[in-house]
């Protein structure tokens, strides 16, 4: 909306956003939220408790695990971690599509980009959210897309 301006602070370039009405606001996950409330997407902030506690959990991660993760060991133990939650789901809140899945996406775009195709074997469900979120309309943006193979290289038979 007009009149928005954003921008970054301090050496970790925390990002700011101020308004015409009120004062800035900083931080990732607060400047997120207010703007999925400014456009009436509240759905993306979760619509149970449980859910709404989940999502608030995973901007959580985004923020203090992915952005902070720098070491290759860093990013084995992220993708390690999302590889795991998310055997049973389709979304990072479960089964529906949240500012988590988003931003998340947004976070690991640098770390999908770079992976060999065994690694994004490895990392199968991931591998599978991410393709699915980069492809949910309005998401990608000016993102690169990310190619994952459709048939697995290896197989069990001999």
């Amino acid at each position: 909306p007009g009149g928005n301006k954003y921008g970054v602070q301090g050496e970790r370039k925390v990002p700011v956003l101020q308004t015409n009405n009120g004062p800035g606001l900083t931080g990732l996950m607060t400047i997120a939220a207010h703007l999925v409330r400014q456009a009436r997407k509240d759905q993306l902030l979760g619509s149970t408790a449980e859910e709404k506690a989940v999502v608030q959990q995973w901007l959580e991660y985004r923020v203090t695990r992915v952005n902070g993760g720098s070491s290759k060991e860093d990013t084995r133990t992220i993708l390690k971690d999302l590889n795991m939650h998310l055997e049973d789901k389709v979304y990072l809140a479960g089964n529906i599509f949240t500012l988590a899945d988003i931003l998340m996406y947004y976070g690991l775009h640098h770390i999908m980009v770079d992976l060999t195709v065994q690694e994004k074997e490895k990392y199968l469900n991931v591998s599978r959210w991410f393709n699915h979120i980069q492809h949910y309309p309005g998401v990608r943006q000016h993102l690169s897309d990310v190619v994952f193979i459709k048939n697995r290289l290896y197989t069990n038979a001999h």
